[in-house]
């Protein structure tokens, strides 16, 4: 006997963003080229599911290049970024670094060096915490950047020179609370230098708006993601936002709670840049085993980036 008729509406685009493919893959060549073990200094992407895999093939995960026992042996630094002092420490114990930074978010430190270097005070807009935020901040000695986390910080912020500021975001925003808060600091700040191009990368922006286009229609909205991924809590409360009377995270089937979804008729489905396809499929063979399901693509954008390999890597691979 089939269940009740569940439509599902699949966001596309959703999952893995070039970053994350290219920060996953320098740890798998890097393996397969070096042997295990390889360090990899903080999760390569917030993914359970991913890091417990790279576990399983030899990586080993630290959170500071002082826990590596082997300083002979090739560290990753993750898809978010690093300070500055991380490279400095590699460097002074002679270590084999792979840089796994997403390219879009090395973009952003660039931006802030050149700021720096033109003398300008940088606000950058992002949460605190947040390991890409502390990268980025850790580009600059401390105090040259000032952190802005919402509307209420955007108003209060006093800066040293109010005409001479400029502004960066962390890469894995809302689009919407980024807007507001940047139009509140021009609106004070009407000098205010912003980025040539948005820093809230292609993939976030793409995953966001398919899920502004979904939410409104459907009755819940699953977001698959892990809870320390930013990208995918944005999306969480992007759909809530958008209409959807209520979002769920979660990192995968095992932690549906069918309560949730008692009568409803209409769900929709998305997951955040690092989280892999498998555990989508996971959630929607899940549901087809409780209903009478049928799954309609809702897609709002094409992706076709690409990101290169570390020279490094390819060098080592030579």
């Amino acid at each position: 006997m089939r269940g009740p008729k569940l439509k599902i509406l699949l966001c596309a685009p959703r999952g893995f963003c070039a970053g994350v493919e290219r920060a996953i893959q320098i740890v798998e060549e890097a393996l397969e080229r070096f042997g295990a073990p390889v360090y990899v200094r903080h999760e390569i992407v917030h993914n359970r599911y991913v890091v417990e895999s790279l576990k399983a093939k030899g990586a080993v995960f630290v959170e500071e290049l002082e826990e590596i026992d082997d300083p002979t042996r090739p560290v990753v630094f993750s898809a978010h970024g690093v300070p500055q002092r991380v490279r400095q420490s590699a460097a002074a114990r002679n270590t084999f670094f792979l840089d796994a930074t997403c390219p879009l978010v090395s973009k952003v430190h660039k931006e802030a060096i050149l700021h720096h270097r033109r003398g300008h005070d940088i606000v950058l807009v992002g949460h605190a915490g947040h390991p890409e935020v502390e990268g980025t901040m850790g580009q600059l000695p401390a105090g040259a950047i000032t952190l802005v986390e919402t509307v209420e910080d955007a108003r209060s912020f006093q800066p040293r020179e109010p005409d001479n500021l400029a502004w960066i975001t962390q890469t894995t925003l809302s689009v919407d609370d980024t807007a507001e808060i940047v139009a509140v600091l021009k609106q004070r700040f009407p000098a205010i230098i912003g980025p040539h191009k948005d820093d809230i990368c292609y993939a976030t922006t793409n995953r966001q708006e398919a899920v502004k286009q979904v939410a409104p229609t459907v009755e819940r909205m699953i977001v698959v993601g892990s809870p320390n991924s930013s990208n995918s809590q944005r999306l969480r409360e992007v759909a809530e936002r958008a209409g959807c009377p209520r979002a769920v995270l979660i990192q995968g089937a095992a932690e549906i709670n069918w309560a949730d979804f008692s009568g409803i008729q209409r769900l929709g489905v998305t997951a955040g840049a690092s989280a892999p396809e498998l555990l989508v499929e996971e959630v929607l063979d899940a549901f087809a085993a409780r209903y009478d399901i049928s799954v309609d693509l809702v897609r709002t954008a094409e992706e076709s980036v690409v990101f290169s390999l570390p020279k490094r890597l390819r060098e080592a691979a030579a």
